[in-house]
Order: C-alpha cells, then sequence, then structure tokens
C-alpha cells in the first residue's frame, strides 16, 4: 500500500506538498528540452497559481493558462 493516495477524479496542485484540488491548468514547453513540440502541463489550485505561473513565466517557458475542469 502507497503512503499516497491519489485519485484521478480529483487532479491535485502540481506545488510541492499541495494537497488542494487543482482549478487551472498551466501548459509550458522548455525548448531546450522539448524539441519536437512536446507540451507539459502543471495543475494549480488558486493559491499557487501566482507562484508557478511566475516560475514558469520567468523561464520564458509558459505557453497558456486556462481553467481546470
Amino acid at each position: 500500500m502507497s503512503m499516497f493516495s491519489i485519485d484521478p477524479a480529483q487532479p491535485m496542485c502540481s506545488r510541492a506538498g499541495c494537497s488542494a484540488n487543482a482549478t487551472f491548468t498551466l501548459v509550458w514547453s522548455n525548448p531546450n528540452i522539448h524539441r519536437d513540440g512536446r507540451t507539459k502541463t502543471w495543475l494549480s489550485c488558486a493559491e499557487h497559481l501566482d507562484y508557478l505561473k511566475a516560475f514558469l513565466a520567468d523561464r520564458n517557458i509558459l505557453l497558456e493558462e486556462r481553467s481546470f475542469s
């Protein structure tokens, strides 16, 4: 049995240590790693949205923000 309980029906925020339900999606791509047009997705709760957006924007790799439903 795992000490982590992950329920795909209730995706959690991607911020380390956060277990809140995700309400936003951040799509990003690092051109130094993802040369074939691939993107990555982070999920965010409202509390950590600004932190995660700033992290990606500071690196100029944030492509899109949208509500998660």
